[in-house]
């Protein structure tokens, strides 16, 4: 397995494993800390440890346009779809919560459609968006079809506005003219977003009435800050840059098995008839929008342009490292 391949790899699993985690972490964190406080904490420590590091390492300092375009794309992923996501699991089990968070790639596929020059969704696409929606509506329905009492319709509402949110900062990303570094990159955006949700927690007065922080509580926002920030969102950022954003979103699908099970084993969280037969329309719904379509003869293997994408990136780096250095071993003194 070659270089390039190999960090394609383990960079998937940090998405799909860690992020998976997360909604449990975050259901724990909630237990003693209100949800904009929890998240912006998360946000700011996060950012401020990636941005120096980044810094450290000799990435240039951001000029206006890139701290204008890194708090925008900040806000929208971690004001709108961190922060609408806690608040949201106040009312919703975690389990629930990430599989309306994985109708993502649905809005990421119309939102990129919109934009000039996107291409138009497919048959297979429109058949996804609707299964999609009708597991949405499955989970909220009030009728006991299936089984299992319905999902509480304000927290759905604001999960799929976290949602969308979420998928306009990354297609946002994928197109917007940002630093070379996704450590640097994303710093810059957990800095805005935690600064927009710390103010948001003066705002509601969750600052001022804050109660005891339990260990479980201090714990989660740990596991928050370092893997669920810090390495996870890296990952995401680096894979939207050397692969199509189609393709990274498939982390929405597989994130909500990993919710879904650590919720049933570890916080309790009850797999009824109604959130599985949900779970397989929204995930098929998912899968059908993700699908690569069959490739037509004469066309470029995609993991081929990954693959050498990834290579000229670090190419890049290499050289950007080495002439960064050269000055400092022709001047030992300096």
């Amino acid at each position: 397995m070659n270089r390039p391949t190999s960090l394609l790899i383990v960079a998937f699993a940090a998405v799909y494993v860690i992020w998976g985690s997360t909604y449990l972490a975050i259901k724990v964190g909630l237990e003693s800390l209100p949800p904009f406080l929890l998240m912006g904490v998360r946000s700011a420590l996060a950012g401020a440890v990636l941005y120096g590091w980044a810094r450290a390492r000799g990435a240039p300092a951001p000029d206006a346009a890139h701290w204008w375009t890194g708090a925008s794309i900040g806000v929208l992923l971690f004001v709108g779809g961190h922060g609408g996501l806690a608040w949201s699991q106040q009312r919703v089990p975690s389990g629930v919560a990430s599989l309306v968070v994985a109708t993502i790639p649905i809005w990421m596929t119309l939102i990129d459609w919109r934009r000039t020059g996107g291409a138009a969704p497919s048959a297979r696409v429109w058949l996804g968006l609707a299964l999609g929606l009708a597991g949405v509506g499955l989970l909220t329905e009030p009728y006991d079809v299936l089984g299992g009492a319905p999902v509480d319709s304000a927290g759905v509402a604001v999960l799929v506005g976290a949602s969308i949110a979420w998928a306009i900062g990354s297609v946002h990303a994928k197109h917007a003219r940002l630093p070379g570094s996704a450590a640097l990159t994303a710093g810059m955006g957990l800095l805005a977003g935690g600064a927009g949700l710390l103010t948001l927690a003066v705002l509601t007065g969750q600052i001022a009435s804050l109660p005891h922080i339990s260990a479980r509580s201090a714990a989660a926002l740990a596991y928050l800050i370092i893997p669920g920030s810090i390495v996870a969102f890296v990952a995401y950022v680096w894979l939207l840059k050397v692969t199509t954003p189609t393709r990274v979103s498939t982390y929405a699908y597989v994130n909500p098995v990993v919710a879904l099970t650590l919720g049933w084993l570890l916080g309790g969280e009850a797999l009824s008839p109604r959130v599985l037969a949900a779970a397989a329309l929204m995930l098929t719904g998912v899968a059908a929008i993700v699908a690569r379509p069959p490739r037509r003869a004469g066309t470029v293997d995609r993991s081929k342009q990954d693959a050498a994408c990834v290579a000229a990136v670090e190419r890049r780096a290499t050289a950007a490292s080495s002439s960064s250095a050269a000055p400092t071993r022709r001047s030992p003194s300096s």
